[in-house]
């Protein structure tokens, strides 16, 4: 079936929020259209239509909301970001969220993609830090006959492309808790490797907070009843959910580890202060016996027989050093590591 002569206008008309309008058409063909044409190309039976907006304006959201007769309540949350991942059934389509993230300065940046998935159409809505789905639209039109899926599938690559993206940033926080295990044993104690530990753990939770939801998000996707979902996509959409969930235990296992290297260092410090206050009591007590000694000498006692006598001085002298070598080997023997440490 031949599209009509007015989907043939320039995508070029197209707003800047408009990053791609595209018809593809029976066969899995790409066919850039604009917006006035969408109607049309609906309207002509043949494929279906996906749109890719970036942090669109209200003219054009309620632009596709006259296409493609979109919910009001839907157009509503698209319009304003910071919505939680879930899945709204408006009749005939589906609303869906998901929370996007990218390493943006050694920091994770989250955004948002908002999807509505109708019979003959497809509008992905990027919010924030997320990443192009170029690669998404090259991957499915290098497989037309997949495509002949309908629109349902394009979802599938978003979704895909979405929790795939978790898997980079989990193995980047992984090696830097390798390199971290290394100065947690240090001999010198690093309060930066505290902190690293403490943002570390505080990105997990993070991430946790945003994957844990996406899995509710894919299971319900599993579970859709309608014919908006196709059984054999639905196949594709379970790998996709086992991907989320394998990475959700990677995160569940960092964030454990995490909190197992906080726990080490601590008890680190603390022996290392316990090692510290031992010596000083140590020393404490050398100083004590030979202050007791000389401060009886401080004393106005009218009778201190030894004081007449020549050799008091010297054997005062030769007391309080006997006495300082006797605490100081007790000292040596109370402070060394036992064989354990």
């Amino acid at each position: 079936m031949s599209l009509p002569a007015s989907a043939a206008a320039p995508a070029s008309a197209n707003p800047a929020c408009v990053i791609n309008c595209v018809h593809y058409d029976e066969q899995g063909v790409r066919h850039d259209i604009s917006l006035d044409a969408i109607s049309d190309v609906i309207a002509s039976g043949n494929g279906f239509v996906w749109v890719g907006l970036f942090d669109p304006n209200e003219d054009v959201l309620l632009k596709l909301q006259e296409e493609f007769c979109l919910h009001d309540l839907a157009i509503e949350d698209a319009r304003n970001a910071h919505q939680r991942p879930k899945v709204e059934a408006y009749g005939n389509s589906l609303f869906v969220v998901m929370t996007t993230a990218q390493m943006v300065d050694e920091r994770i940046q989250y955004g948002e993609t908002h999807a509505f998935l109708g019979p003959r159409f497809l509008v992905t809505v990027r919010h924030g830090a997320s990443l192009s789905y170029a690669p998404v639209r090259a991957r499915v039109e290098r497989e037309p006959q997949l495509l002949k899926m309908g629109p349902s599938y394009c979802l599938y690559a978003v979704t895909d492309f979405v929790v795939d993206n978790y898997l980079p940033i989990t193995n980047r926080f992984r090696d830097t808790l390798e390199l971290l295990e290394k100065d947690i044993f240090a001999e010198s104690y690093k309060r930066s490797t505290v902190v690293r530990l403490y943002e570390l753990k505080r990105e997990l939770n993070k991430m946790r907070m945003a994957v844990a939801p996406l899995q509710d998000v894919l299971a319900q996707l599993r579970r859709y009843q309608g014919e908006l979902i196709p059984d054999e996509v639905k196949l594709y959409v379970r790998d996709v959910h086992d991907h989320a969930v394998r990475i959700s235990d990677v995160i569940d296992t960092l964030r454990e580890m995490l909190g197992t290297a906080l726990s080490v260092n601590l008890s680190l410090v603390t022996l290392a202060q316990g090692e510290t206050v031992k010596r000083l009591g140590a020393w404490a007590a050398l100083l004590a016996a030979p202050t007791l000694i000389t401060s009886w000498y401080g004393m106005n006692f009218s009778h201190m027989p030894e004081l007449s006598q020549p050799w008091a001085y010297p054997l005062m002298i030769v007391g309080v050093g006997g006495v300082c070598v006797g605490l100081y080997r007790f000292c040596l023997l109370y402070t060394s590591p036992s064989p354990r440490d």
